[in-house]
């Protein structure tokens, strides 16, 4: 990993470590965090198998102790680069119900903080998808299938040129 990777996802790491500790700390003052995410919730609880809607959370309290946990998971993650690009995809998941349930066009919204979510969502999302240069393992599996493809072609090839040969050799002493 680069010094500038490192520090770079770092850096967008600490606001959600930071934020997700006040919360997790003081969860009724942070409520707020919680708010679009209960707005998705209902809909989220509806797509879910029966056994698993209740641990779906109906309270702003602990919607905001799941959202901050889940940041500060996922920040560590990032930060560390363990789990980087999962840690990076827990962050967005927590940051998109705030993206989706705003809308942008009503008087009441905070441009700002919109604008903060998104650029921040853009950033998480851009190092979920990061591979530090490396492919991918879809293309590795593409190459991978390529490289059989090719073995198999010269195999057959070859076992063809060893029959001929054969049945060449058997003809002559026949």
């Amino acid at each position: 990993m680069s010094l500038l990777r490192f520090v770079a996802r770092s850096m967008l790491a600490s606001y959600f470590v930071v934020n997700g500790v006040q919360a997790l700390i003081k969860p009724a003052d942070h409520t707020e965090l919680a708010e679009p995410a209960l707005e998705l919730a209902p809909r989220l609880r509806d797509a879910l198998p029966e056994g698993v809607r209740s641990y779906i959370p109906t309270d702003a309290v602990s919607m905001t102790r799941c959202l901050a946990a889940a940041q500060v998971a996922g920040g560590l993650g990032l930060a560390t680069g363990i789990g980087r690009r999962c840690g990076a995809a827990v962050l967005a998941t927590t940051i998109l119900p705030s993206v989706v349930v705003a809308k942008p066009w009503r008087q009441s919204v905070d441009k700002a903080q919109l604008g903060t979510d998104v650029a921040l969502l853009g950033g998480v999302l851009l190092a979920a998808v990061d591979t530090e240069g490396k492919p991918g393992l879809a293309w590795r599996v593409r190459q991978q299938r390529k490289l059989a493809a090719e073995q198999k072609a010269n195999l057959e090839r070859t076992a063809k040129e060893a029959a001929g040969k054969v049945r060449r050799a058997l003809e002559v002493h026949s």
